[in-house]
């Protein structure tokens, strides 16, 4: 259990097999914020993040990453700060964690969360997965320099494709080096079983290193 800025925030923490052993080797990490059903108590209602997303993979294709998913409380939203603070921790309690690899993601409400905590800290990540979220279009400055690839269902009701639409327009406004944009036509609010299945978007996260900004 994390406890900082105001808040006490659970999480899920997996290291790949062979970590202990692992020497000088360093690890990958993926942040990953869960969607607003996952919400729980922080410890007895933990299990809730292995539902969908990177926590549910990590026999398969994210087992070669660190993976570290808090639950965020019930009736709460994504916070940028304690959710900075919760990473720090961690990362700095694994002396195998690669701090330059640490790559975020979430899905619907993560999805949200994932805009807005690249947009408060953007010198952190590497780079940034949103999945059926949305964002603030007038932070696209702070993100530019960001490899970001979002991901969204045409047909999303619960979180409108327009949501994504604007944060990929703001980006390539500002100026964006990279920014990519998976449309699923037909596909409803679950763009995140799909995208999360395809080997192409671990491939992709691993090209990319945190950049000095």
């Amino acid at each position: 259990m994390y406890e900082g800025q105001g808040k006490k925030l659970g999480y899920l923490l997996y290291v790949p097999a062979g970590y202990k052993d692992a020497g000088d080797k360093k690890w990958p990490v993926i942040f990953f914020l869960h969607g607003s059903g996952e919400r729980g108590n922080g410890t007895t209602e933990l299990e809730k993040n292995k539902k969908h997303g990177p926590p549910k993979l990590v026999e398969g294709l994210t087992k070669d990453f660190i993976v570290i998913s808090p639950q965020c409380p019930k009736d709460d939203r994504w916070e940028a700060k304690s959710l900075k603070g919760l990473l720090d921790v961690v990362t700095g309690k694994l002396k195998n964690a690669d701090t330059d690899r640490i790559y975020l993601t979430g899905l619907s409400m993560g999805g949200f969360g994932s805009w807005m905590l690249a947009a408060e800290y953007p010198e952190v990540f590497a780079a940034v997965v949103p999945i059926c979220g949305g964002g603030n279009p007038s932070t696209a400055a702070k993100l530019k320099n960001l490899p970001i690839w979002v991901f969204h269902g045409d047909k999303d009701t619960a979180v409108k494709i327009a949501m994504s639409q604007a944060m990929v327009d703001a980006l390539k406004a500002a100026g964006a080096k990279e920014v990519e944009f998976t449309i699923y036509p037909g596909v409803g609010h679950d763009s995140w079983t799909q995208s999360y299945a395809n080997p192409k978007l671990y491939e992709w996260l691993l090209k990319h290193t945190r950049q000095k900004r």
